[in-house]
């Protein structure tokens, strides 16, 4: 009877191996510019998501790009708001696939406007709000049951999905910690602490730009300070040889 009962289930899980193949053919790449209510201007960090737990974030110019399923379903999500899911297999082949989202330019959290930068903190806060299933998603492959070893069928049918949304994750974790690197290395601080102006600065500021990990590495605030006024001195020798007056 084990035996029996194990061979259904290899034979069970080779189907699905198969069925996954014939799925993976039929995907599709839609890519495209989210828009605000203007159709103006890009919108940065708007989550692109499908039903099948794929998801993408928009870049600073409000591009992105995801791959779907014929089978599966896109939407957009800005600050917890998300928009109608739209099947893939009604999205326009072989062209761009432009999204207007009902949001007021003057609250996006860009330069495009002069407003109060927000803390990291709250970012951070709304934005573990915002993607908390993603966050919190934990899959479980396989389940003992009677003390044996049985297949989690409901798992293994999700099987895709469960990768998509662990790519996701990874995807946001990189895009938090960049925005952290963006927060803690800006040009007001680096021009507080060296005295350079652009175009010095914005030059200084694409070479010498601290990873994650290394802004971590630093103990205190005052050896971070020094990595910044160090480096900024150095560069500067090196920028006025390359631009004499």
């Amino acid at each position: 009877m084990n035996t029996k009962n194990l061979f259904l289930k290899t034979a069970l899980f080779v189907v699905l191996v198969l069925l996954t193949g014939i799925t993976q053919a039929q995907v599709r790449t839609i890519y495209g510019t989210v828009y605000e209510r203007t159709a103006r201007y890009g919108m940065p960090y708007v989550s692109v998501i499908g039903s099948s737990g794929a998801g993408s974030v928009t870049d600073s110019a409000g591009r992105y790009s995801i791959k779907l399923a014929v089978t599966d379903s896109i939407s957009f999500s800005y600050q917890g708001k998300a928009t109608m899911k739209i099947p893939v297999k009604e999205v326009p082949l072989n062209r761009p696939f432009d999204m207007s989202l009902h949001v007021d330019v003057t609250t996006l959290p860009t330069v495009i406007v002069e407003e109060k930068r927000r803390s990291y903190q709250l970012d951070s806060i709304a934005n573990r709000e915002e993607y908390r299933k993603v966050f919190d998603f934990a899959p479980e492959y396989i389940s003992s049951a009677g003390g044996g070893v049985g297949v989690n069928l409901d798992a293994l049918l999700s099987m895709r999905k469960i990768k998509r949304m662990e790519h996701f994750r990874e995807q946001l974790v990189q895009l938090e910690q960049q925005k952290y690197v963006d927060y803690r290395f800006n040009k007001t601080l680096v021009q507080k602490l060296t005295g350079m102006q652009s175009p010095a600065l914005d030059s200084f500021m694409v070479q010498y730009r601290p990873s994650y990990e290394m802004i971590l590495s630093f103990e205190t605030q005052y050896e971070y300070y020094k990595y910044i006024r160090e480096s900024g001195s150095f560069f500067q020798e090196v920028w006025k040889q390359d631009h004499p007056n």
